[in-house]
């Protein structure tokens, strides 16, 4: 299911960790820090922006078929 995220938002958002900045996924189903290589999911409409429940890109990708 595709759930969006305001451009407005994903102008404020950063990441938590290096807190630069973040992009909308090919599905726009999560956030990306590419500085990172972390991505943050977007559940029910709202980003999970907590680096605990953060999936590193690699994996992420690779179970995405990228």
């Amino acid at each position: 299911m595709e759930q969006t995220i305001s451009k407005e938002l994903l102008d404020i958002l950063a990441c938590p960790k290096c807190k630069g900045d973040i992009e909308l996924g090919p599905d726009k189903d999560v956030l990306i820090c590419r500085t990172c290589r972390l991505v943050y999911e977007i559940r029910e409409g709202i980003p999970i922006m907590l680096i605990d429940e953060a999936v590193d890109l690699d994996e992420y990708e690779k179970k995405e078929g990228g």
